[in-house]
């Protein structure tokens, strides 16, 4: 698989002529060369992580493509088709296998509501949390797309959630609310972490890639 890492949260993965795209949202440039694309996924319902706009560009490049999402998605997207899915499904779509976990988006303050929010495991091997410190119970992630940044995240809580989750390798993401200073120092702390269970941490840039 290439993994290639877009701004903030997007994510596009490639294997054998197919396409999977996570999160494309508000601070995410316009994609293109999507007609290989088979299915997109949604971790939760916030604007930086989907808007009609991408839905509306990916839909005319690639129509019909499966949109997987948990149901405060369904609801937020309303008139568009979206498959709900929950923490323990799996579902397959073209060569990739998708697992879901998690349940719930991290607190970001008692007078928001907590939204469900999904992680998921792309083919046994990228797992990415969405807004969540969500471990995958009985997982040894290879790789880890680790979030770097939010109004929800504290950056000792993302280090014991490397720590935890122990991948062979990491990359950042959800790192547009950072500056570039912000960005160095939170990725030499997921470095530190993700070296500690004897993995290797990358630094990804928008529109640089990864095979793994």
């Amino acid at each position: 698989m290439r993994v290639t890492k877009f701004e903030h949260a997007s994510l596009r993965i490639d294997q054998n002529g197919e396409t999977l795209l996570i999160d494309p949202g508000s601070f995410t440039t316009p994609l293109d060369d999507l007609g290989d694309v088979v299915a997109v996924v949604l971790t939760h319902e916030h604007p930086d992580h989907w808007t009609p706009e991408h839905l509306d560009r990916i839909l005319r490049m690639a129509p019909g493509v499966p949109i997987f999402g948990p149901a405060g998605v369904a609801r937020a997207a309303e008139g568009y088709e979206i498959t709900v899915v929950s923490p323990g499904e799996t579902r397959t779509v073209g060569g990739f296998t998708l697992r879901f976990f998690g349940g719930a988006h991290e607190i970001i303050h008692s007078s928001i509501p907590v939204i469900e929010n999904v992680g998921v495991l792309v083919n046994d091997e990228l797992y990415y949390p969405g807004d969540s410190y969500a471990v995958p119970e009985g997982v040894e992630v290879g790789t880890l797309a680790a979030p770097l940044g939010a109004p929800w995240l504290k950056i000792g809580e993302a280090i014991d959630y490397v720590l935890a989750v122990k991948p062979r390798r990491a990359f950042g993401t959800h790192d547009m609310t950072l500056s570039v200073a912000g960005k160095t120092m939170h990725r030499q702390r997921l470095e530190w972490a993700t070296q500690q269970g004897g993995g290797e941490f990358l630094v990804l840039e928008p529109g640089e890639s990864l095979d793994i």
